[in-house]
């Protein structure tokens, strides 16, 4: 058991920060991706319990990670549910204001978003929580320190993102295009497949995030621009007029 004069301590401690820092910012995106349709009102609200659903699938996974990683084909299960989610989030919630569902929402129940936030969270934490266990080294009192550590920057990072959302709404396309590499990631290091890739189509650990990305955006845009047909709106993905 490590103490707090073991520099090991010290060591694991700033390397469960960086894990945090670095899961926190993709826990913002799909917080804020998910939130920005819901009604000013309820907006805390999703981001608060979307948090909380976070954090409680982080629990559940640093007691189950090493046995979940090692699991066939369940990385690539959640490489497809990230990229439906990812696509899903470039769409116009029913009910949204025509003067841009990207922008301004209303049309999302908070039930909605907290389901897409913790099925988004549990796919895309699996890694990241392996390392936090891996750099707590059987320290329980380290692990709940990085557990607590990640809720200042899920909520301060999810409110920033929504913020810059409304000014430039193409960051929604780019968070988007963000969760399609974090996918295609996924695909190139499941148990069945990560062997074959680095041994013979090593490219493929750069060509696999790449594709999913353009993929999202260009089925996201796709699928919104015949929603805004139907509706009879014209609306750009990217917030230009």
């Amino acid at each position: 058991m490590m103490g707090m004069a073991d520099p090991q301590f010290w060591v694991a401690v700033f390397q469960i920060i960086a894990i945090d820092i670095a899961l926190g910012a993709d826990n913002a995106v799909i917080i804020a991706l998910a939130c920005r349709n819901l009604p000013e009102n309820k907006r805390n609200q999703g981001i608060f319990w979307g948090m909380v659903g976070a954090i409680g699938i982080r629990v559940l996974l640093v007691f189950f990670a090493l046995q979940l990683l090692a699991l066939p084909y369940l990385k690539i299960i959640g490489a497809f549910l990230l990229l439906w989610i990812s696509v899903k989030l470039l769409l116009p919630e029913p009910g949204a204001s025509e003067s841009g569902p990207i922008v301004k929402g209303g049309g999302a129940t908070l039930p909605s978003v907290i389901k897409t936030i913790i099925v988004a969270d549990t796919v895309m934490s699996l890694d990241n929580v392996m390392g936090i266990a891996g750099a707590a080294r059987d320290s329980l009192a380290l692990v709940i320190f990085g557990l607590l550590f990640s809720v200042p920057i899920i909520v301060w990072g999810s409110k920033l993102v929504m913020k810059w959302i409304e000014r430039f709404p193409v960051i929604v396309v780019v968070g988007a295009g963000l969760l399609g590499w974090i996918a295609g990631g996924l695909l190139t290091t499941d148990t069945v497949s990560q062997e074959w890739v680095d041994t013979q189509a090593a490219y493929l650990h750069w060509l696999a995030p790449l594709s999913c990305s353009l993929l999202v955006i260009g089925i996201g845009k796709w699928l919104a621009a015949r929603i805004h047909k139907s509706m009879g709106v014209s609306v750009d993905l990217l917030g230009k007029d």
